[in-house]
Order: structure tokens, then sequence, then C-alpha cells
């Protein structure tokens, strides 16, 4: 598919910048860095540190970013490698970010292989079908399938692909960290307090609500999405309070129950960032020496944000074979519910209504079997499909297409 790293060509611009904080508090004023090096922001990466951002001793009247010494992820791999649980953040679409995250699986399998990766991208019930595929009894596509990869994360899969590959190769335990999204929705719609019994079971006893800095920030966050206001703030709360507090209980459960083993948390860096959504419950949890590591991109920079800041050079995923339809479940098939102006279907005569039940020769019964025979398909390769027209007069008939994958 071309997702593998190129090596040489992406992280010599990827240094790291050590941070001396001589202030109280860095407020509002925090610096918006355009470099292309990882900063190290002295949050501590001990459990006494973690999420106490609004606690920290600072002195002095000002924090002082030395740029003049720049160091290599490299540079800090032996550090991250003492700490039991690292917390590797990210920005789902962002290529670059998984990148960096398979750099630093990498640099702390080879020092502590003893490693399992935890992964906010796979819900808990499907635990068993990680397992399946660590162990080999799953190839990828029913891996994905069983997974429901495409029905419950969406993300493009070749974003994680190297990390995956990376872990079956050398058999690294990946760990289902999230919620369900059946119980996600139940609490999206009814909050905490309307849940029955049986779905309370399904969720974290302990759901802490003390950091409230924590919670003005997921206010602001939440009155920017679009119909917010027609929105409840207090389910919308319990959502994140669930993802966070699955999470970690998630992510606890798994050091307790494997003292020898490292873990390496991948998440989104809006649930790690100071601390104060994963990182912090974990350690209401379970007592270990842990570090943040988070992608610049979009941060602001102050004292208290990570451990680390890494800035990643901008890596693009190669282009992926498209076949320009938009897709919906059918009764027989997957309905074409859309055409992409200019796309490969509908310059090659396949029409709205249509519906799709054959791709290259493969029964196809829902879209994620069309994302599945689509995977690691280039633009310009050629493909086959079959398609069943309804016609008001002529009643249905079979047509089949071939052309060229689309950009």
């Amino acid at each position: 598919m071309g997702d593998t790293m190129k090596k040489n060509s992406f992280f010599p611009a990827l240094m790291l910048v050590s941070m001396v904080v001589f202030l109280t508090a860095c407020g509002a004023g925090g610096v918006h860095s355009r470099g292309h090096a990882p900063l190290s922001l002295g949050h501590g990466g001990n459990r006494h540190s973690v999420g106490n951002h609004e606690t920290a001793e600072l002195t002095g009247s000002s924090a002082v970013l030395d740029m003049s010494r720049p160091a290599t992820l490299d540079d800090i791999s032996g550090s991250l490698a003492e700490k039991r649980v690292i917390y590797a953040g990210e920005t789902h679409d962002n290529y670059a970010h998984h990148l960096t995250q398979l750099e630093l699986i990498k640099r702390i399998h080879q020092a502590h292989p003893d490693l399992a990766i935890g992964m906010e991208m796979f819900q808990r019930p499907f635990q068993q079908i990680l397992d399946a595929f660590i162990e080999g009894s799953l190839d990828e596509r029913e891996f994905l399938r069983k997974s429901e990869w495409f029905e419950r994360w969406r993300y493009d899969y070749r974003l994680y692909r190297p990390i995956l590959q990376y872990a079956l190769t050398n058999r690294i335990p990946l760990v289902a960290l999230n919620a369900s999204a059946e119980i996600r929705k139940r609490v999206s719609a009814v909050g905490f307090d309307g849940l029955t019994a049986e779905e309370r079971s399904q969720i974290p006893g302990d759901i802490d609500r003390s950091d409230t800095t924590y919670t003005e920030r997921l206010r602001s966050v939440f009155s920017q999405h679009m119909g917010s206001g027609k929105r409840s703030f207090d389910h919308f709360l319990d959502v994140q309070l669930l993802w966070d507090e699955t999470m970690a209980e998630t992510a606890a459960l798994y050091l307790k129950s494997n003292p020898g083993r490292k873990l390496v948390v991948l998440a989104g860096s809006g649930h790690l960032k100071y601390g104060a959504g994963i990182p912090q419950r974990v350690a209401r949890r379970v007592a270990v020496e842990s570090a943040i590591v988070l992608p610049a991109t979009g941060l602001m920079i102050e004292p208290g944000i990570a451990d680390y800041l890494l800035f990643p050079q901008m890596q693009a995923l190669p282009k992926a074979g498209l076949i320009g339809v938009y897709m919906e479940e059918a009764e027989n098939g997957v309905l074409v519910a859309g055409l992409s102006t200019n796309g490969a279907a509908a310059a090659a005569g396949v029409e709205g209504g249509d519906i799709l039940i054959e791709l290259n020769g493969q029964r196809v019964t829902a879209p994620s079997d069309i994302r599945l025979e689509l995977l690691g398909r280039s633009p310009g390769e050629r493909i086959q499909m079959k398609v069943i027209r309804k016609q008001l007069l002529w009643g249905e008939k079979t047509l089949d297409f071939a052309f060229d994958l689309g950009e």
C-alpha cells in the first residue's frame, strides 16, 4: 500500500527541545510553535504529577523554552522506556501522528519487549477479536470485518495499518480500551441517570467529576459544535467521562493483570493533555510511573500540557483508489445512494439507485465489503462491478461494468 515508513526521511526533523520552567502559570500566553521539533515540557512523568497542572509549584515570573538544545526521539526513548505507561496522543486523521506513534512503539519495544498497545479505536466487547488477530488465527480482512472497524471507528484504516502490522509481526498484544458504541449512544441520549441497572453494569462504577478545569475545557469544545444549543451539555460531558473512565479502567485492569508488562496507550490528544482525561484516572486506580507524549499540531504550548511535544513533518497517505459512490445498506447488496461528480463509477455509467452486488467477483452485502475489497488498491487499477438496476417498465436487470479506479 505504500504505508511503510521511509527511513531517514521522516524523523531527522523530529527533534526535542527542553523546557525550563520558572513561573507560577503560563495562562493564555502560551506560544504557538511553528518549528519541527519535539518539546519537553517538564510534566514530570510520575504518578504525583499526573493531572495536577493547577497545583504545580513553579517559581519566577515567566516560563522559558530553551530552543538552543535540540534533541531527537532517540534521546528521550531511554527515559520513556523506564515508565510503566506511555500515553501517545494523536489527531485521528493525521498520518504523521500515527507514524510518530509507531516510531515511539518501536523504540520502547526494542528496549522492553514485554509491551502491549492500548487503543481507543477498539471497543471492549471486541477484545477476543484483537487477541485472535495477534495470535494469527484471523487474517487482516476478517479482523477488520469482525472488529467492525468500518462501522465503529470509520477513520481510514490505512492510517493505523503500520502500527497494527508491527504489532502483528512482533506479537504485541492489543488492548481494546473503549466503551461500546451502544452504551455511548445510550449515555448520549439519557445520561448516566437514565441508564437501566443492566446498562449501568457496563460502565465503570467510579466516575470522577472533580476536575472542574477539564469540565470547562469540554464545555468550550461543546459550544463550538453545530447544534450544541439543541443538545444537553450534561449528556455530552457524561459521554466524555464514560470514554475516559472506561479507557482508564481497562488500562488499569490490564496493568494489574500483567504486572511485568508496559503499556503504550494510543488515544486522541484531548483525552491525554494535562493528564486530565485518561492518565489521572488510571493513576487513581493503579500507582504507575507514566509519561505523556503529544504531537504539537494545533496545541497551545504551555507548562503541564504533556511531558513531551513532538513536531513531526507532514506526511500524506498514498492516494487510494476510489470508485466514487456514496453507499447505503440495502436488502440484497449495497445501494448506490449517490455518485461523486466526475467519479470513476459515474463515468462508467453506474447510476444512483443501482444495487451493487459484486466487486471484482466478490459478493457484496454491506459497505464494509466494498471498503475491504478496495483496501490497498491505487488509482488507475482496473476493477469489475456488477449491479442490479430497477426499471419502471421492464423490471430489473443485471449490468456489468469495468473501469479504472479514480482518486
